[in-house]
């Protein structure tokens, strides 16, 4: 077998396993044609057929000359890279992706490449209107599908192989699609495209002044040609090279007058591929000091990482966990490494890009899913190339191409949102993050106010280094919290909408003092149900098994889990009563209320509605920085390490949905979410307040979040974890088996328990209902195995259940039905 970087012989028969992005258990064998000997090697793109007419594009996995010995090896059809575009260590993670979390490499791959370095077969290629190309400059080939286009505006890659008579279409497509003349659609090929943009300079023979005195002559026929002309001479008076844009702004001509002067030969336009990621001088700012307790904290980080590879910071909110990350980031740059660091939301990558800039200038590049296709492209390319030395990103930045990873730092590490939850893989972004560390050598710094009771467990029993930051930065001292009975003030009449008397009180003083609020409330929507007060009648989803959401922003119901929308009942369907009224309260009522108790506020709402457009965050978080905000309400996005200096109250507006939730980490995340979100409160000079509104005031959570102490929630929780068998302390396996037919999933999901407990005993739990039994028309079963640590190998359950997977798959009575994998489900 080959390795990277090994040029295979010129004149030798290869065969390349590739890795394919479908669900397929295993790499896939394909024979090179010689002409292409040259060209393959393991990590680049090649362009083959799967099944009958399918195209896909490709990893090249390996090279041999053994040929495939149950099947005939394929010819590849192309070879689309120069370079690899995939390194060694990013093969080996996906390997251990793959099999740590029982998908294949083929999902993984799909998750980690970017949409626009993706091909695939039944694409439509569209003549894009407005694109400016001389024929002559096309070849016969490029020339034969710019042709057919003008007659047929659209065509699908298999038509145009046919066209051409040959299968390897894709370089001409990409060429094409370089040259802004084809749109491509989103399913498929080659999607990246540098951003280009028209320079114009003067033809030479025109800096004579006799010759561009008879050019102004003859320009005289045509007024707005002369217009344009004497526009671009303004401007190139101060550069030579002046931008199309330019020209058109300073003459208000259109864009074919500028290209009749270039048809004429007037100007000479040269296209230049420019960044789309945001650039510009960034003044540095090196000169901070660390405080003493950060100092102590500093030089402790620097001896656990002589002994541990990973290491949790524990330090209180607004403790200055940045600042230490800051000075570690800037060891690993001296000495050549990248760094990467991973935010569990891509709200807060905003806020931390601008505020590392400072530091570090334009080393930064930034990765995550609300990035377009060709910014996420270009972002990998640069990665590739080690022109970035810091990537900051959300979980999906672990699959990017490192060749000299030094440190990773894990901000807000006990953040759920590092969990992908579906499609496959099913992974979680902080622990696949220390298994790239290990293959870099690279050391990781996990950081929390809160940290998961995983990582908590894994310091204390020696696994992880610790080092702890108990005081918060500078003069700001941990916010006062006071609870406050919704129950109490409900009896008394004190309370108005879902406000007690006691945070509108907070509320108006804030105001007075011209001091910011942000409210807290984990339920997106106006009211989360809509009941008949005759009947009892609730309105569902027609595919879930959940009720629907109010969003008076659309005046319709909506589901939250597959995206049904209804109109508003004004009747009954079941009783035919009139008499339908909301339930609950999610964000939008509680901004709409605030709008009624305080009319002169000014007040927005941060949650998955308000955040969908792309630079949507940025434009809240900015607008609030800059007071131009007063009350800021949010869902748990708020809570996720957000820097306002003038934020002094924070209101929890309903505890009780968060303690209650019918999860074993309930307590865990309750107890996570109410520090967060207080640690927003007082987080300069100023002191902080948090209001906390609960029935259960006495809850003993509620208490440890009032006392800071999260050491006796650790204790309490992980002895509950050992009592009930639950992780930390044990390991766990959550298979979610599906089907559209409730009776046949029924009898399908006790065959499939009934089989595996005859290995795994007692460990096997189920087959029992979800909280939600049907999603998008699927009925749902879920079984759960528990795994102790000191027992069992995990990798032998996990070669076990393969096994009986791929028996449950080929038994005829379970056709329709399948199974999710999820190991680590929490």
């Amino acid at each position: 077998m080959l390795e990277f970087n090994e040029a295979p012989g010129e004149h030798k028969t290869f065969f390349i396993e590739v890795i394919l992005p479908l669900s397929i258990s295993r790499t896939y064998t394909y024979r090179v044609p010689q002409s292409f000997n040259q060209q393959i090697e393991v990590g680049k793109r090649a362009v083959v057929q799967f099944g009958k007419s399918r195209i896909y594009t490709s990893i090249i996995y390996s090279i041999s000359e053994k040929a495939p010995s149950l099947y005939e090896a394929k010819y590849i059809i192309d070879i689309l890279d120069d370079t690899p575009i995939v390194n060694a260590k990013q093969i080996k993670l996906w390997e251990w992706i793959a099999s740590y979390y029982m998908c294949t490499i083929g999902e993984v791959m799909q998750a980690a490449l970017p949409s626009a370095l993706k091909l695939a077969s039944e694409t439509r290629v569209i003549l894009l209107k407005d694109a400016e190309y001389d024929k002559a400059d096309l070849n016969d080939k490029e020339f034969l599908i710019i042709d057919a286009l003008e007659i047929q505006p659209e065509l699908k890659v298999n038509e145009i192989v046919k066209l051409l008579g040959q299968k390897s279409v894709f370089k001409l497509l990409k060429s094409l699609f370089d040259k802004g003349i084809i749109h491509i659609s989103e399913e498929v090929i080659e999607r990246y495209k540098p951003r280009m943009k028209s320079f114009f300079h003067l033809n030479p023979f025109y800096k004579d002044d006799a010759n561009r005195k008879a050019l102004y002559n003859v320009l005289e026929r045509s007024p707005k040609q002369l217009e344009a002309f004497l526009a671009f001479t303004k401007l190139s008076r101060s550069n030579p090279s002046v931008l199309k844009k330019e020209i058109m702004e300073e003459c208000g001509c259109s864009a074919a007058i500028i290209k009749t002067l270039v048809d004429k030969e007037i100007l000479i336009q040269d296209s230049i591929a420019v960044s789309r990621l945001p650039e510009g001088d960034t003044e540095l700012d090196e000169h901070f000091l660390l405080s003493p307790k950060q100092e102590l904290a500093y030089e402790e980080l620097h001896t656990q990482f002589t002994q541990k590879e990973v290491v949790l910071l524990y330090g209180v909110t607004s403790s200055g966990k940045t600042q230490l990350y800051v000075r570690l980031i800037e060891e690993n740059l001296k000495q050549g490494k990248q760094v990467l660091y991973l935010l569990p939301e891509i709200a807060l990558t905003t806020q931390i890009v601008e505020r590392l800039k400072k530091y570090f200038g334009n080393a930064i590049g930034i990765y995550h899913s609300r990035m377009g296709d060709n910014e996420r492209a270009e972002v990998w390319s640069k990665v590739l190339k080690n022109e970035y030395s810091i990537i900051l990103g959300a979980r999906s930045a672990v699959f990017l191409p490192f060749s000299n990873l030094g440190l990773i730092v894990i901000d807000e590490e006990h953040e759920t949102s590092y969990k992908q939850q579906d499609p496959a893989p099913r992974y979680h972004a902080r622990d696949t993050a220390i298994y790239l560390a290990h293959l870099h050598q690279a050391k990781v710094l996990l950081g929390s106010a809160t940290p998961s009771l995983e990582s908590f467990y894994n310091s204390k029993t020696g696994k992880y280094g610790f080092v702890q930051l108990s005081e918060r930065y500078g003069e700001a001292g941990l916010p006062e919290i006071q609870v406050v009975s919704i129950g109490d003030e409900t009896n008394k009449k004190t309370i108005q909408s879902n406000f007690t008397s006691v945070l509108i009180e907070a509320i108006k003083e804030n105001l007075e003092k011209k001091e910011q609020v942000i409210l807290f409330q984990n339920r997106r929507g106006y009211t989360p149900m809509s009941i008949c007060r005759t009947c009892g009648y609730i309105s569902k989803c027609i595919h879930c098994d959940v009720s629907l959401n109010y969003h008076k922003s659309t005046h319709q119901l909506h589901c939250h889990y597959c995206g049904y929308k209804q109109d508003v009942l004004s009747v009954c369907p079941a009783c035919g009563s009139v008499h339908i009224e909301p339930k609950g309260f999610g964000t939008e009522k509680i901004e709409d209320d605030l709008k009624y108790i305080f009319p002169d506020a000014r007040i927005a709402r941060m949650d998955l509605d308000t955040t969908r457009a792309k630079h949507s965050f940025q434009h809240i978080l900015t607008e609030f920085e800059d007071q131009k905000i007063d009350i800021l309400v949010g869902t748990q996005i708020v809570a996720k390490g957000l820097d306002f200096s003038h934020v002094t109250l924070i209101g929890v507006i309903n505890a009780d949905s968060l303690l209650n939730f019918p999860d074993f980490r309930a307590f865990e995340k309750s107890f996570q979410m109410l520090s967060q979100v207080g640690g927003r409160a007082g987080r300069r000079d100023k002191a902080g307040k948090v209001i906390i509104q609960a029935y259960d005031v006495k809850h003993r959570v509620i208490d440890q979040v009032i006392h800071h102490n999260y050491e006796g929630l650790f204790k309490t929780e992980i002895q509950e974890r050992q009592n009930f068998k639950y992780p930390p302390i044990y390991r766990m396996i959550r298979l979610d088996i599906k089907h559209k037919d409730q009776a046949v999933l029924n009898h399908a999901s006790q065959r499939f328990a009934t089989a595996i407990k005859k290995d795994l005993g007692i460990r096997v739990l189920g087959p029992e209902d979800p909280m939600i039994t049907r999603i998008r028309n699927l009925y749902i079963k879920t079984i759960y195995i528990k795994i102790e640590r000191n027992g069992i190998p995990v990798s032998k359950v996990k070669d076990y259940l393969k096994t009986a997977l791929i028996g449950f798959e080929a038994d005829k009575l379970n056709k329709g039905t399948f199974i999710q994998v999820d190991v680590d489900p929490y």
